[in-house]
């Protein structure tokens, strides 16, 4: 390496160090430091399970779920009087019905395969589980669902199900929802995470017509 390089980056490195120093320094002695910005550790994943436990047990799960539903209904019934063909798309799992009896056997885990009974305790299968068709409705999401029936707003489902699952979940959302909604949308056989990815939007299948029945 040439001397002139070398004399270069001495020269540098004696520019550089007194600056270094200093910042080391600050950063050392201020309690702000992005050396310290985590200042417990994070919970343990079997707290986490009480905590979510003791949220919903409690009642505030239920209350904060009505909080946005209340939002939601007023916000519907304000703009469907001003729009063109107004629709309302609800996904399913966790939003139009809920899974809580299968999340707690599961202990927050989520097997695919295997057996489902729910009255013997133990964990249950979610392929299972979904086939048995037996979801409570979230009544948040009812309410919002009723509001927008009420203002002749259309009501489709959307979600991640296989479409292998497509009459046991119509027929589940056929006890809350009473048929007042249009088509269901269910992940096509051969669907790929990849290439939702990749188009960063839903894949639907191509034959899917979203008429409402009112």
């Amino acid at each position: 390496m040439p001397s002139r390089t070398l004399r270069n980056y001495a020269t540098f490195a004696r520019l550089l160090l007194p600056a270094a120093l200093a910042l080391l320094a600050s950063c050392a002695g201020s309690e702000h430091s992005a050396f310290y910005t985590v200042s417990t550790q994070p919970a343990n994943v079997g707290d986490a399970g009480i905590a979510a436990r003791a949220y919903h047990d409690s009642g505030a799960y239920d209350r904060d779920l009505a909080i946005v539903a209340n939002q939601a209904a007023r916000w519907i019934t304000k703009r469907a009087a001003n729009a063109r063909r107004p629709a309302l798309v609800l996904d399913i799992d966790e939003t139009a019905l809920s899974n809580w009896e299968i999340i707690k056997l599961d202990d927050f885990g989520r097997p695919i395969k295997g057996p489902c009974n729910p009255g013997s305790g133990a964990p249950c299968g979610w392929a299972a589980w979904d086939q048995l068709g037996r979801d409570p409705a979230i009544e948040s999401a009812l309410q919002v669902f009723r509001t927008a029936r009420t203002s002749d707003v259309a009501v489709f489902f959307i979600t991640g199900r296989p479409e292998s699952h497509r009459a046991a979940t119509e027929r589940n959302l056929r006890l809350h929802y009473h048929r007042q909604y249009g088509r269901s949308a269910l992940r096509p056989a051969r669907w790929s995470r990849r290439k939702e990815i990749s188009s960063a939007r839903p894949i639907l299948p191509r034959t899917l017509k979203l008429s409402a029945i009112y």
